[in-house]
């Protein structure tokens, strides 16, 4: 197979000026394929949490010679290829000196397709991984030669340690990844961390604070974290950075996963586009903030009822009709029940004397999009309810005493970038009498899949003494709690404690 340009920059760039054989050229294989061009590629904006938009990456942070960790970060674990370079200095602020990403174009299978994302790794790492190199920092004048690279004529820090994710994800996609970190790895003779995908999430508010220098690097343990994206829907407990117990976890399909069924079921045919849940929430909400008009339900009863629409339907919360209302009060979540409520709603007519959906086929051009934005909107509220409910239900029965010790919720994943979600959330907590905890939204951009992310999660590892063998390997299933048959983050085979 023929080295593109892209992976001779990275071979010069690791062997410095003068070459010295062709031990990389070899390695490099591993992970460099022809270029494709079935990609989007997504450059992030400037980042923005809360209301306040971080400063540009060249302004924040501290000098450069007041650095103390620098690590290169890989994440390949579904459809999104991203790289990032992440400094944390002595002050705890930090700097993302470079963060970009690929996302594979599966639009034409109505979701991700496994070989074009596989295929879609396989063409982008090496020329993100060349861009990210012209973005080191320079090195300085005193430099030690041993941590210093070079990118042609100008001499870079070499990154302390690789950080790339591990898993849990797609086993062929994350080894694109992982295997092109410890490729780096042994050639800058510099440690590999093979990062839990579900923990950096968990912990990406705590980079935003960084980024923005925060006094505190928050929040701080121990928090909640609702963890939602296409395959993940859980409930966590973090107590500390590997002790993450599982309050809560899907019965059967991620809420990300129904809302991108949804989307597709209620969307006229012009508007199903990905990302489908984004695209869903734009159509529900044309005009933003200003259509929402939501009012949480002040009590449980309220919450559980059905709330009949105009057009005669309605949509139950999850769990809620069963015998007895037993399961209501599970810690589990459910969205398959409510996905088949809405297909059926699309395809059907509501039979207005019977109170019941016929069996009578809707006919083409009889679903308005009135209708449609109803549809979409109750889909949302339901599926958005149901997800702070178990929030509710952990807080109130702990005792006072234990309660008051839980401030702070995380919502991370690419379902927390919705808005209506963040505003469902704050509403739902509020009415209910916990106005005092904190919700913890990363910005939109740090939602989704990201390289910035793995290597935040990277150096909080790094700095806990923790290191990966190179003989690691990628994990389809990872389960973040130590009492699982897998033992968690630190359960699983490969891990160095210094």
């Amino acid at each position: 197979m023929r080295v593109t340009s892209a992976a001779k920059a990275i071979y010069r760039t690791i062997q410095g000026p003068e070459a010295a054989g062709n031990r990389l050229s070899r390695i490099l294989k591993l992970f460099v394929r022809p270029t494709s061009q079935n990609v989007r590629t997504l450059m992030l904006s400037p980042l923005r949490t809360f209301t306040r938009a971080i400063p540009p990456v060249r302004s924040y942070g501290v000098a450069l010679h007041r650095r103390t960790l620098l690590t290169l970060a890989i994440e390949t674990s579904c459809d999104d290829t991203s790289v990032a370079i992440v400094e944390k200095h002595k002050d705890a602020s930090a700097t993302l000196h470079f963060h970009k990403k690929v996302t594979a174009n599966t639009a034409a299978y109505n979701g991700i397709h496994p070989v074009v994302a596989l295929e879609s790794h396989q063409s982008s790492l090496a020329p993100l991984l060349q861009e990210a190199l012209t973005h080191l920092p320079p090195s300085q004048v005193d430099s030690d030669p041993r941590r210093t690279l070079y990118h042609g004529t100008t001499s870079r820090m070499k990154p302390d340690f690789i950080s790339a994710t591990r898993g849990p994800g797609m086993r062929s996609n994350l080894s694109v990844g992982l295997d092109a970190g410890k490729a780096l790895a042994v050639a800058w003779d510099i440690p590999v961390l093979g990062i839990h995908h579900m923990q950096a999430h968990a912990l990406t508010p705590r980079l935003v604070s960084a980024l923005e220098s925060r006094p505190a690097s928050g929040p701080n343990f121990p928090f909640l974290s609702a963890l939602v994206s296409g395959g993940h829907s859980m409930l966590i407990e973090s107590t500390g950075l590997t002790d993450h117990r599982i309050l809560a976890t899907t019965g059967d399909i991620a809420l990300g996963d129904c809302l991108d069924k949804a989307a597709r079921a209620i969307l006229p045919p012009h508007l199903v586009v990905p990302p489908y849940g984004r695209a869903l929430e734009r159509f529900a909400f044309p005009g933003g903030a200003s259509d929402y008009h939501y009012t949480a339900p002040a009590k449980r009863d309220v919450e559980l009822a059905r709330r009949v629409t105009k057009w005669g339907w309605g949509l139950g919360a999850p769990l809620a009709e069963s015998k007895n209302g037993s399961s209501s009060r599970k810690m589990v979540y459910s969205f398959s029940g409510l996905l088949s409520s809405i297909e059926r709603f699309v395809k059907y007519e509501f039979d207005h004397q019977t109170s019941t959906i016929s069996r009578r086929l809707r006919q083409p051009g009889q679903l308005s999009n009135d209708e449609r934005r109803d549809m979409a909107r109750e889909v949302m509220r339901v599926a958005f309810e149901h997800l702070a409910s178990r929030v509710l239900l952990y807080l109130s029965s702990l005792p006072s005493q234990e309660a008051a010790k839980v401030s702070s919720v995380v919502v991370s994943g690419g379902v927390a970038a919705n808005s209506f979600l963040r505003h469902v959330m704050r509403s739902f907590l509020d009415v209910r009498g916990y106005q005092h905890v904190e919700l913890w939204f990363p910005p939109i951009e740090l939602c989704t899949d990201n390289a910035a992310m793995i290597g935040w999660a990277g150096i909080e590892m790094w700095e806990a003494g923790w290191r990966s063998q190179l003989s690691v390997r990628p994990i389809k299933t990872w389960s973040m709690d130590p009492s699982a048959d897998d033992g968690g983050i630190l359960g699983v085979e490969g891990w160095l404690e210094l």
